[in-house]
């Protein structure tokens, strides 16, 4: 008669569905947190390196149209990868919940990077022309010119020409289609000892499309090479970081499926098969007929038994000799 008066539990699959969103909470907090601090530290003056007007590198002209702007890096680092990876995922392993890994790979290299680019504060290679020396400046005699001595009135222009270590280019498109080319390798087995070319050149193809964006960054006198070599270099340890956190070995036989879920499947939906312990008092009665096997013993006494054979052996085969 109070039935309708007792509380409904919720289906066992909407509280595992709750409890493994909860289980992923922290990694997403933890995403959001990065991204803002990279937009955050993106308004710090950070540090500006003192630099020479004499230094032939720091001449180049400034590159007003930029071969890969910003809107065209975050279409090749962050939405083509998102695009693949589900289609990948509808035709291979249907698991939705590594899907935020493209996206902590890109926070964790976009933050290391910002955070070293005003810590730097290394002169692009443009730096001069960003800058507009006084007409008839030169260095001290003892030292090295400082942003004193540039007329430019654009601060954000000329606060941007101390921001070459590492590439931000090179990091976030080396972390994008780097984690992307390491989820192809896991999906197609590329360490299966089999030799299919076509598999290697499906993984190379996102790492060559970073090389080419982090190569247009030297072309446009945006960073000089150890800028593009490091930034390139952080972007793929970040990619291969966060594609392991999820994903096993790309030398295992499972390298195509993801971890499993941190919250188990509750039995009620996926009954628990246990392995049959034998023991003297579960152990079935052996049928009629049948003759039990002794049991093989440790490894040490399975050895003995061996050394034991073999020393009689050879001790017959000497007889025969004599």
């Amino acid at each position: 008669m109070y039935s309708h008066w007792r509380e409904r539990k919720p289906p066992v699959g909407a509280t595992r569905r709750r409890r493994l969103l909860l289980s992923y909470a922290p990694d997403w907090i933890i995403t959001i947190l990065l991204a803002v601090i990279f937009f955050l530290v993106e308004r710090v003056h950070g540090f500006w390196r003192d630099f020479s007007l004499e230094d032939i590198s720091l001449r180049h002209p400034y590159a007003v149209h930029e071969r890969v702007p910003t809107f065209a890096l975050v279409l090749i680092c962050f939405v083509s990868p998102l695009l693949i990876q589900p289609l990948i995922n509808i035709l291979t392993i249907r698991s939705w919940w590594d899907l935020h890994n493209l996206i902590l790979s890109l926070a964790m290299a976009g933050v290391i990077t910002q955070f070293t680019k005003i810590t730097v504060g290394r002169p692009r290679p443009d730096l001069l022309d960003r800058c507009q020396p006084r007409s008839g400046s030169t260095d001290p005699t003892f030292g090295l010119s400082t942003a004193t001595v540039c007329t430019q009135t654009d601060m954000s222009l000329l606060k941007d020409g101390f921001r070459s270590f590492p590439s931000g280019h090179s990091s976030l498109s080396f972390a994008g289609l780097g984690f992307l080319a390491f989820y192809l390798a896991g999906k197609l087995h590329l360490f299966d000892h089999k030799g299919y070319l076509g598999k290697v050149w499906l993984f190379l193809a996102p790492l060559s499309g970073a090389t080419l964006v982090a190569i247009s960054r030297t072309m446009d006198y945006r960073h000089h090479w150890q800028d593009v070599l490091v930034g390139s270099i952080l972007g793929i340890v970040m990619a291969y970081f966060s594609y392991r956190q999820y994903y096993p070995s790309l030398s295992s036989e499972l390298c195509h499926q993801p971890y499993s879920p941190r919250i188990a499947r509750d039995p009620e939906i996926l009954p628990m098969h246990h392995r049959h312990q034998h023991s003297e008092t579960t152990a079935l009665p052996p049928p009629e007929g049948t003759v039990s096997r002794p049991d093989p013993g440790s490894l040490t006494e399975l050895w003995g038994t061996n050394a034991r054979i073999e020393t009689s052996e050879y001790h017959s085969e000497s007889q025969s000799d004599h």
